[in-house]
């Protein structure tokens, strides 16, 4: 039907006879001559319709509306000097129609505009009710090529460094691996349920067992938690796993894969090796696992400087094993007012929204005088304040903002006040601007953390990363004591602020991963009915083997400068998990749940009880 692209004519095709189609993205009657902008996904070009050369043409032309799709035959010319537009990769050239045939015109309203001329701000409710036609636009045309060239390239290094693609199962058992699983009833196994995975996990770990040693995939992931912009319940991974490989190979080989793509899809040349810090580092300068180092403002703990002192909000928190950690706002005095501060301000809210109940501050004066409420400069040393501003760097002008409380609060809250700060006084470019690329290892988990409502632990990342084996130590009978303060082999790749994606060395002893399992609360039966094929699998010969996965949504999200992984995706859920488009999910017929063996339970929260 064509011979070629609308968007790769140039001045080498000029008295060419060409066939083109498209779509209409605009159409302009000058008085006599009509200009149409013809688009399909290599580009724009504008067609030519003049009557003297063309009358047929021209009748067509003169009653076309946006978005029909047209078939165009004629020649290509050089464009008059005075009509060059190069802003356009055609526009040199434009193309005298003889012949244009309507394949298939709009019969209704357009619900927004879709031209390449007019990205105007649309509700995102709209784009994805109608999101065939926000594909169209250049925005979601360019990000979907970028995702379609990020996992080419992925493919191609990974294929030449000997990994093997395979599939796994998308219906497989529920396990317990950390979020809500999406669990299918099966007709033909009446009362019993598959899973959707996950992760590939337990699977890439069985494939080293199988001996294939390198296994990569373009997994689809499925979990059923709550949403936000980076988060969908089905999300696609580029997942790997690999035998006799250490911690410092496997990241050696993510690094450079990369690299790989940031070179293919940006033309940016990152530096490596990159930096690494420790899960405990990052949580006491950060108060986060995946610190955005693009900026300072980082914590500062001042726990021992103000221990003893009469303001019992700091005093208090330490004795009772908690923290005052601070940051300092470069310039903070002139650029946030105490208004913003107090209740009912803006950074008030972001600490309240991370659960503290407030901030405290200092303001540096130009004489270097402190300025703040009186319980504090009352009860606050000369010593006390010139350790206080030498430890945190603070000169002149410089706000400190304080968050006390139990650690976790206190780290929380002020990361999310430092994230904000730092994108309300410029520290950082907006998304589409970002230049910045500030790759960071984190390392050196813990192994668990304490859930204190379930009085467990819980695994940090899975139960089936290996612990750091200094910690764990060589006695087995002692693993019990060692293992809940033993830091895992796991890594997370952060790319400012975000994490990339993460993986750790895998145990690969069966006795090892029954303790591992016990420890998080998993009784040995249970276990065995959870787990049995995985640990009978570790004990016929299973290599050492570790493995790691990027969110790729997340990471074209990056690299396009997008802020949802939403504009990432082809067809994307909302934040209620719903698809506006096709209006799944959807109820089913009666029957359908009959042959499935099962009933809903579903009541209406906002039917009126009395109807």
């Amino acid at each position: 039907m064509r011979s070629n692209g609308c968007g790769d004519l140039r001045k080498q095709q000029i008295d060419e006879q060409v066939q083109l189609c498209g779509w209409v993205d605009r159409r302009r009657d000058h008085g006599g001559v009509i200009f149409i902008d013809l688009r399909d996904r290599s580009g724009t070009v504008q067609i030519t319709v003049d009557p003297d050369l063309g009358a047929e043409a021209f009748a067509v032309a003169e009653h076309l509306r946006s978005e029909t799709v047209l078939q165009v035959k004629g020649k290509v010319r050089a464009r008059p000097d005075e009509s060059l537009n190069e802003r356009l990769a055609t526009g040199a050239v434009e193309v005298l129609a003889s012949t244009i045939t309507v394949l298939n015109g709009v019969k209704g309203n357009l619900p927004f505009p879709v031209s390449i001329h007019d990205e105007e701000n649309t509700r995102e409710e709209l784009r994805l009710r109608h999101r065939y036609l926000d594909l169209r636009r250049k925005r979601m045309n360019d990000n979907l090529r970028l995702r379609a060239q990020t996992i080419q390239t992925a493919r191609r290094f990974l294929e030449d460094e000997g990994f093997i693609e395979v599939e796994t199962p998308v219906l497989t058992r529920s396990t317990p691996e950390g979020a809500r699983d999406y669990i299918l009833p099966s007709r033909v196994c009446g009362g019993e349920w598959f899973a959707l995975p996950q992760s590939p996990q337990l699977f890439k770990q069985l494939l080293m067992v199988g001996g294939l040693e390198k296994y990569y995939q373009v997994a689809r992931c499925f979990r059923d938690e709550d949403l936000r912009a980076d988060r969908q319940p089905e999300f696609t991974q580029l997942d790997m796993e690999m035998s006799f490989m250490d911690q410092e190979q496997i990241l050696d080989l993510n690094e450079r894969l990369i690299c790989t793509i940031w070179k293919t899809a940006k033309g940016i040349d990152l530096p490596r090796p990159f930096p690494r810090m420790t899960w405990h580092d990052a949580m006491e300068r950060y108060g986060t696992d995946r610190p955005d180092t693009r900026y300072g403002m980082e914590l500062t703990n001042v726990s021992d400087i103000v221990k003893d002192m009469g303001f019992k909000v700091f005093s208090g928190a330490v004795k009772a094993g908690g923290s005052v950690k601070c940051i300092a706002v470069p310039e903070g005095n002139d650029a946030v007012s105490n208004v913003r501060i107090k209740p009912g301000g803006d950074v008030f809210s972001e600490a309240q929204q991370a659960g503290a109940g407030g901030l405290a501050f200092i303001r540096v004066r130009d004489s270097g005088e402190i300025d703040t409420i009186g319980a504090i400069k009352d009860n606050l040393s000369e010593e006390q304040t010139k350790e206080l501003l030498s430890r945190t760097g603070a000169e002149p002008g410089t706000l400190l903002l304080f968050g006390a409380g139990d650690t976790a609060t206190v780290n929380k809250a002020l990361d999310r006040v430092r994230q904000y700060l730092a994108r309300e006084l410029g520290m950082v470019k907006a998304d589409q601007e970002n230049d910045q690329w500030n790759f960071l290892w984190v390392v050196d988990f813990p192994m668990f953390e304490f859930n204190s409502d379930e009085n467990r632990y819980e695994a940090l990342h899975h139960p089936f990363c290996a612990p750091n084996t200094t910690d764990l130590g060589s006695d087995e009978a002692m693993w019990a004591d060692t293992l809940p303060n033993a830091r895992a082999q796991a890594y997370d790749l952060v790319l400012n602020g975000l994490e990339l994606g993460g993986g750790s060395l895998r145990i690969h002893d069966s006795s090892l991963q029954r303790q591992v399992l016990q420890t998080v609360g998993l009784p040995l039966a249970e276990a065995e009915e959870q787990f049995g094929f995985l640990i009978e699998a570790l004990d016929m010969g299973a290599p050492p083997h570790g493995g790691l996965a990027f969110g790729l949504d997340r990471m074209v999200m990056l690299l396009a400068g997008e802020e949802s992984i939403r504009d990432t995706i082809a067809f994307p859920k909302t934040q209620q998990a719903r698809c506006l488009m096709t209006a799944a999910p959807a109820k089913v017929a009666d029957q359908q749940l009959e042959d499935l063996h099962v009933a809903s339970t579903w009541v209406d929260p906002n039917a009126d009880d009395d109807a």
